[in-house]
């Protein structure tokens, strides 16, 4: 495995192809992550700079250096790792700088908090250049609404919020001319719950699923939560946001509490009924960190009979199902690629969707 190394103008300075080992790792709806392990050389530490750009073939993705560690051992020799995050960690380097209440369409929501953090801000000096939204035209992003309101937070905590809200995944990838475009999606459904596309399935009847865990647990979760926004004492506002509508009762009620003083009605745009659906909003997303775990994890052999980046990609729904029966359809949130001395594997993660 080659890795291309860009300089922060984007211009390719070295390929590398000699080093100890490499963990490589891509997300669906977060940034990703690498570790490489290599001697440090003169010509490394020339090429391998913090803010310069790695990428391999196979993956859409770049990563930024973020890190450099010289490693002195007398014994087993000297040791460099260079490590770093993905291009989405650029939208963690911005806050939500003004009270920004979104409402309407989903995908303008999220259009609306880059462009006045990243593309064109009302400081310049807030703008990263060369950044573009690439709109999505798929129906599983176009068609979400959104009702929240946002100040000081994280532009990268505040999108990662949203996406996870509804199961969406984005990217910010670097194209041909030399653009960070960022862009929503939702992977293709090759599960049995269609018709439309081939199926992909990994199971002992395939022989490609090599080892597999599975858990289930409703420890966690929580129905029904209490959210108090604005206000003091017996005087704030107060709304409740549940799961369903059967799920506030008896036994099935599992309750939680959602402090959201933050979201304001004051700021003359937001009308009383509209800063109520923001409440529950902010109830929803809360109540979406306390689901029931659905966990089939395992090592799936993703090179033979359905090939990573071929049959199947990032943000996908599979089949999975193990020698006791039990099935689970799950989508493809993680893609780990690694070398040593042992060899190259690839591994991809699996979250189960209900």
């Amino acid at each position: 495995m080659e890795f291309l190394i860009l300089d922060t103008n984007f211009v390719a300075v070295e390929t590398l192809d000699t080093y100890e080992s490499f963990i490589w790792t891509d997300r669906y709806s977060s940034f990703g992550d690498f570790e490489l392990y290599l001697a440090p050389t003169v010509d490394n530490l020339r090429y391998l700079r913090e803010d310069y750009y790695l990428w391999i073939e196979g993956t859409d993705h770049s990563m930024i250096i973020e890190d450099i560690d010289i490693r002195s051992d007398v014994e087993d020799g000297n040791k460099l790792l260079v490590s770093g995050r993905s291009l989405e960690s650029l939208l963690t380097r911005r806050i939500v700088w003004d009270q920004t209440a979104l409402s309407g369409n989903f995908q303008n929501g999220i259009k609306r908090l880059i462009d006045e953090s990243i593309i064109t801000p009302n400081d310049e000096d807030r703008a990263i250049p060369n950044f573009v939204f690439e709109l999505s035209s798929d129906p599983k992003v176009t068609e979400l609404t959104v009702d929240i309101q946002f100040t000081g937070d994280n532009l990268y905590e505040a999108i990662k919020k949203l996406c996870d809200t509804h199961d969406l995944g984005f990217k910010v990838i670097l194209n041909d001319t030399n653009q960070f475009v960022f862009s929503l999606y939702s992977g293709v459904d090759r599960s049995y719950n269609q018709t439309s596309t081939p199926y992909i399935v990994f199971s002992p009847d395939f022989d490609n699923l090599i080892n597999s865990n599975y858990v289930s647990s409703k420890r966690a979760l929580k129905t029904v939560t209490l959210v108090a926004g604005e206000g003091e004492g017996s005087a704030r506002k107060k709304t409740i946001a549940a799961i369903s509508s059967g799920a506030g009762r008896g036994l099935e009620r599992r309750e939680l509490y959602t402090d959201a003083r933050d979201i304001s009605s004051n700021n003359g745009e937001t009308p009383s009924v509209k800063y109520f659906e923001q409440l529950v909003q902010r109830g929803h997303n809360k109540l979406s960190e306390s689901t029931i775990v659905k966990a089939f994890e395992g090592k799936v052999d993703a090179q033979q009979k359905f090939v990573y980046g071929q049959d199947f990609f990032m943000g996908d729904i599979v089949q999975i199902s193990n020698e006791y029966g039990i099935e689970s359809t799950s989508r493809v949130t993680e893609l780990v690629q690694s070398q040593d001395v042992s060899g190259y594997e690839v591994f991809p993660t699996f979250t189960t969707i209900e």
